[in-house]
């Protein structure tokens, strides 16, 4: 099962993927693991790669399309693979189909995690971190023992500026101005798989391993 997965901050994209690559026997494939390892094992892509990121640059589409094809063309993905964080634009898509075209790999399906917008900025802004020793809580999903202090050291627990709500509506609005596009190119090529990720992280699990069965 060759599959991508796609989903706005906030919605669990990573722990379904870990869930999806654990249940169904598939190589994870996130765009960040993967330009880590070509750079150390010091491939002609990672060397370029490595290039425009020591310079701060964003790394062409090209170097990054050919990061991709030397990943699928290692044996682990051969029993089926998992793409994460790649790609992000209708450019990098149609590169992409091309490329699998070039490889004889088929694409099995996009699953597009869905959250609605007042959920994810709920999530997002519900992060607190301790002063004290850095230990992460939320205020819905995991909240301290007393309001406001850290369970491990009795720290303040704040609230970073980069989760406040003017921060994450500017990310989310963001994410789905980019991303739009892009659903709608898979849509209209029949393998936009939407997911609702709005209920139990098992249940989300248990509906894209149904939707694939």
């Amino acid at each position: 099962m060759n599959l991508l997965i796609m989903g706005p901050p906030g919605a669990g994209k990573g722990t379904q993927a870990e869930g999806m690559v654990k249940e169904m026997a598939i190589t994870h494939i996130s765009t960040g693991d993967m330009f880590r390892a070509a750079i150390a094992e010091g491939t002609e892509m990672g060397m370029k790669a490595k290039e425009y990121m020591d310079k701060g640059a964003l790394v062409p589409d090209e170097v990054v399309i050919g990061l991709v094809k030397d990943r699928l063309q290692q044996d682990d993905c051969k029993k089926g693979f998992l793409l994460d964080g790649f790609p992000r634009t209708v450019e990098q898509a149609v590169a992409l189909d091309e490329t699998l075209k070039d490889l004889g790999i088929k694409l099995d399906g996009v699953v597009n995690v869905e959250v609605p917008l007042d959920k994810l900025m709920a999530r997002l802004t519900g992060r607190r971190v301790c002063r004290g020793c850095g230990a992460s809580y939320h205020v819905i999903f995991n909240p301290p023992a007393e309001e406001g202090k850290c369970n491990s050291c009795q720290g303040e627990l704040y609230q970073r500026d980069d989760d406040n709500e003017k921060s994450v509506g500017t990310r989310l609005n963001a994410y789905m101005d980019k991303t739009q596009p892009l659903i709608d190119y898979y849509n209209e090529k029949g393998v936009l798989k939407p997911i609702n990720g709005d209920q139990d992280i098992d249940k989300v699990l248990t509906d894209i391993l149904d939707t694939f069965k």
